[in-house]
């Protein structure tokens, strides 16, 4: 017996299963088959495969098709009718409701209609079995290694259903299947790859094929229908999209020019601790980390953004809202691998993105139309943020987007983006470096004392200060290291057939960095899973993080690298020193810190990280 499926995956499973006794004496149609073939060699010849073009010229083939079809249609009982009145079959009463079966194989075999009706010429199997030996090299190319236990339809998505995070269970399939590996998300072929010889490959090499992200619900109503940058389809919008904020917002003259934003937000937030030390009986505070640090980078963008502090009283409708927010970013939603069961919203996360996306775009569309209201008046003052630069910039008609987008939906979309990717991961990256000095006092102690020494103790941080404070920005780097906000660089998708490392790679794949485990290779660093700053100041002190160091990757590489890597490097930096400056740290029960990783998108600690911080600096340096 052999057995053939034609599958179309995710839509209509059509099994044609052929039984055929093969044995010379009990085959009788050799003939047949070599009529099939010879008509190739006339009308296609041995030295190209076929083209669909050629089919036309193939009267013999598509005959055989059509008896193929008549032998053993696909449907031998036509898909059943009712009737919905009385009537008259063949002379027959038949009455309403009566279910009509067709027998499409008995009416095919038919003796009185079909000559010799059972006559088997099911030459087709063989001539495709011919045709693959012929075309056998060209036909299969050389496959990435595929991980076992893959289930029938959901493919691998059972082994993510544990608390393990899922850089950590990928770094262990590398272990076993080696460092470039495919497997089945549901209906999506993805290619994970954690080696940064082969990263390096996909991001210079094929960065342009690599250059498109897969599809999202999240980022579809979350995403303004996939017009925030991060989500956006590799075109011209995405382009002209990105454009804007690296030139207008993120490149290094913006930056300086809104330092001060920064300088005053981080002093404020600094003394804010201050007094509630002052407040406190044993003048110490216990602050949550995470939470304290997400204010401050939102206070601040959120004031070169849109001329708001997300701290204050009149970005309560923004405070209620963000949390849900990036929650449901973060969430796993079982329609994105398996698009047919969307309808059951699984989870209810459709219901609960539309809701949180509608009460969202209300807050920004209220910072929009302020901002319209307000323009050309007195109460916009000398510096503009970047809403009002963007309404500028969509007055010159050069200078609208491609597709035709809304400018307001546009604007909004650009704007989430760059709250997205600002707070949680500065938020993320800056809690493991204090919890890594924690658990390394030596290292606590080398960071506060370069500060005491290019510093001092009479006056308080300056961003002007970081570039002699080299101990603590290796630190960061460090930090970034073994604990890269985004383990698993954001994914991305082939918009067409490539190659990586030798092997094929169809459009369509989505490519999986493990980041994590490339930073943690041990044929790359040396004690790779210790925290040990001064390997950025000896042997690794040329690896930098801006992308072309394949090895150390964390806000990515490519045409579709992190734009706000500079932003990141201008805030991190200063709030760290700002803490360490200004406060001694310890944990509440002086014990180490409890070290888990969670299980979300970015790469948070498990459990919050409670730090006691009390002041080191005399009380007037405070204001």
């Amino acid at each position: 017996m052999i057995d053939i499926s034609f599958r179309n995956a995710g839509r209509t499973f059509h099994r044609l299963d052929v039984y055929l006794i093969c044995e010379e004496d009990n085959f009788k149609n050799r003939d047949a088959l070599k009529k099939a073939q010879n008509e190739l060699d006339i009308h296609v010849g041995a030295n190209r495969q076929v083209n669909e073009s050629d089919i036309e010229t193939l009267v013999y083939l598509r005959a055989m098709l059509k008896e193929t079809m008549r032998l053993y249609p696909a449907a031998p009982l036509l898909q059943s009718h009712q009737w919905m009145e009385d009537c008259t079959v063949s002379g027959y009463h038949v009455p309403a409701g009566t279910q009509l079966f067709v027998n499409a194989w008995k009416v095919h075999h038919d003796p009185k209609v079909w000559q010799e009706p059972c006559f088997v010429i099911f030459l087709l199997l063989l001539l495709l079995i011919s045709l693959n030996g012929r075309t056998k090299k060209t036909q299969a190319p050389h496959q990435a290694p595929v991980a076992g236990g893959a289930w029938p339809l959901i493919g691998h998505l059972h082994l993510f259903g544990g608390q393990e995070p899922t850089h950590r269970l990928l770094g262990d399939m590398a272990d076993k299947y080696g460092p470039i590996f495919t497997m089945k998300m549901g209906l999506n072929r993805a290619l994970v790859v954690s080696n940064w010889e082969i990263a390096k490959e996909c991001f210079t090499i094929n960065d342009k094929p690599f250059a498109n992200r897969p599809r999202s619900m999240a980022m579809d109503l979350l995403g303004y229908n996939f017009l925030a940058i991060a989500a956006s389809p590799y075109g011209n919008y995405w382009r002209e999209s990105r454009k804007m904020p690296t030139i207008e917002l993120l490149s290094n003259n913006q930056l300086q020019k809104l330092k001060h934003v920064r300088e005053s937000e981080v002093k404020a937030s600094i003394k804010g601790l201050f007094e509630n030390c002052k407040r406190s009986s044993s003048h110490k505070v216990s602050v949550e980390m995470k939470h304290w640090i997400e204010g401050i980078v939102l206070d601040i963008i959120m004031r070169i953004i849109a001329g708001k502090r997300y701290t204050s009283q009149d970005s309560s409708d923004f405070q209620e809202h963000a949390t849900d927010f990036f929650d449901l970013f973060g969430k796993f939603v079982v329609s994105d691998a398996l698009p047919f069961l969307r309808w059951l919203d699984i989870g209810g996360y459709e219901k609960l993105m539309k809701k949180t996306a509608k009460e969202f775009d209300l807050v920004f569309q209220g910072w929009l139309d302020e901002h319209k209201s307000k323009r050309g008046s007195s109460e916009v003052k000398g510096d503009e943020d970047f809403m009002y630069v963007m309404l500028s910039l969509f007055d010159d008609k050069t200078k609208q987007l491609p597709d035709g987008d809304d400018t307001d939906t546009v604007i909004k979309a650009i704007c989430l983006s760059l709250i997205l990717a600002a707070s949680d991961t500065t938020a993320v990256t800056l809690t493991w470096a204090i919890a890594l000095l924690l658990n390394n006092r030596d290292v606590l102690e080398k960071a506060q004392n370069e500060l005491d020494v290019h510093v001092g103790t009479n006056r308080q941080v300056n961003e002007s200060d970081m570039i002699n404070l080299a101990y603590l920005q290796v630190v960061l780097k460090e930090t970034l290291r073994l604990y890269p906000a985004a383990p698993l660089l954001v994914p991305h998708e082939s918009i067409e057939d490539c190659t990586i490392s030798g092997y094929h790679v169809p459009a369509g794949t989505q490519l999986i960095v493990n980041a994590w485990k490339i930073q943690r290779d041990p044929g790359v660093w040396e004690e790779p899973c210790k925290f040990l700053p001064e390997r950025f100041l000896t042997k690794y002190k040329d690896v930098d993080l801006k992308g072309q160091n394949f090895e150390f990757i964390p806000f990515g590489s490519g045409r579709r690298m992190c734009p706000g890597i500079s932003f990141a490097f201008q805030v991190m930096p200063l709030i760290l020193a700002s803490l360490l400056h200004g406060f001694d740290f310890a944990t509440p029960s002086d014990a180490p810190v409890d070290m888990e990783e969670a299980k979300s998108l970015t790469y948070a600690k498990a459990t919050p990280l409670e730090v006691l911080l009390t002041p080191r600096l005399s009380a007037s340096l405070y204001d």
